[in-house]
């Protein structure tokens, strides 16, 4: 893995940038019941209104998760959405229009990445979001927007799996499931940066790149079975859960008496817990918490060159249903996000 220096934040100030009162109508891309992603289309929406310790956001670019296409296909989170047409999106990048107070930390102008609280709260597909204070922080000034974008919900996701679960050490072994997607390319690295021997299951034209970004063994899971030619693992983080070729009961085979099974798939093996008790080994499932002090941290790693974000496409917010026809083919290769508007 290639690091750069570390380089000091700018002053706060400095970061700012102009706003304008925002319109009372936005573009958003809506879908009116659950369905395919032809279900997805752009529509003038209300511009939501910020309430206590919500931020009014301008909505620069949208990552897109596969969490946004389950619910859109009736999964996900789909029961909690409260009405329909609902507008998907929980991470993004923008800038601040509205605060709490006049000296809040993130006042109007201020460049800020993290999540919004869909479904409770409209998503991110828009032109402008209300989203919590403390699920945010100050972009990266090395990333772009789009880049920032794809960011919050993997990134997040990736460093409570790998820093506050799996507690990250010199010389863990930690074996990762599809590493090479959003979630998983943040994995590695976080674990790599933190001593970990990783292992990871990805494609061959994924390899080369798994390795500049930290693995020290990449498995090619369309030729060889992992738990044939590695054993007592520490950690297996499975990004891809039971119901693809039995990954989560093969996993339990490779880990150590009394290794962590953590599976994150929600719903993909109900039985996971009574498996691997009876395998010896411990077990947990995982939720992503949009907590934005870590994402600063998350934030300072990447404008330090220790970790990256790989966007493998950019669609137009107009585009949203390409691009989750993409996300549902599979093999993507870190982050799909979204063109809101202009930076």
């Amino acid at each position: 893995m290639r690091f750069r220096p570390l380089r000091s934040a700018p002053a706060p100030d400095t970061e700012r940038v102009t706003v304008v009162d925002p319109p009372a109508t936005m573009d958003a891309v809506v879908f009116p019941a659950a369905g395919g992603p032809e279900a997805l289309r752009t529509a003038s929406v209300p511009v939501p209104s910020p309430v206590i310790s919500e931020l009014l956001v301008r909505v620069v670019a949208a990552g897109v998760n596969p969490i946004d296409a389950k619910t859109r296909s009736g999964a996900g989170v789909s029961g909690q959405i409260p009405a329909f047409p609902s507008t998907l999106g929980f991470d993004f990048s923008g800038i601040v229009v509205k605060s709490p107070y006049d000296s809040h930390p993130f006042a109007p102008g201020t460049p800020v990445f993290g999540m919004a609280a869909f479904p409770r709260s409209g998503g991110t597909y828009a032109e402008y979001a209300v989203v919590p204070s403390l699920s945010v922080a100050r972009k990266p000034a090395s990333l772009s927007h789009v880049e920032a974008a794809g960011v919050p919900l993997a990134a997040l996701t990736a460093w409570g799996l790998v820093v506050e679960t799996a507690h990250a050490h010199e010389g863990q072994r930690i074996l990762i499931h599809a590493g090479s997607g959003g979630v998983g390319h943040f994995a590695v690295q976080f674990a790599a940066y933190f001593g970990a021997h990783v292992t990871v299951t990805a494609s061959a034209r994924n390899a080369s790149w798994l390795r500049e970004l930290g693995a020290a063994v990449v498995i090619d899971y369309t030729t060889t079975r992992f738990e044939e030619v590695i054993a007592d693992v520490d950690v297996v983080i499975d990004l891809v859960g039971n119901l693809q070729d039995r990954i989560g009961g093969r996993s339990l085979s490779v880990l150590r008496p009394g290794g962590l099974y953590i599976v994150v798939p929600t719903g993909s093996w109900p039985g996971y817990a009574e498996a691997a008790a009876a395998a010896g080994v411990r077990a947990t499932n995982y939720k992503v918490i949009p907590d934005g002090g870590a994402l600063a941290t998350v934030g300072r790693l990447l404008d330090s060159g220790a970790v990256q974000v790989y966007i493998d496409r950019v669609f137009d917010l107009g585009d949203a249903a390409a691009a989750h026809r993409m996300l549902e083919e599979g093999h993507t290769r870190g982050k799909i996000v979204l063109r809101v508007s202009d930076d």
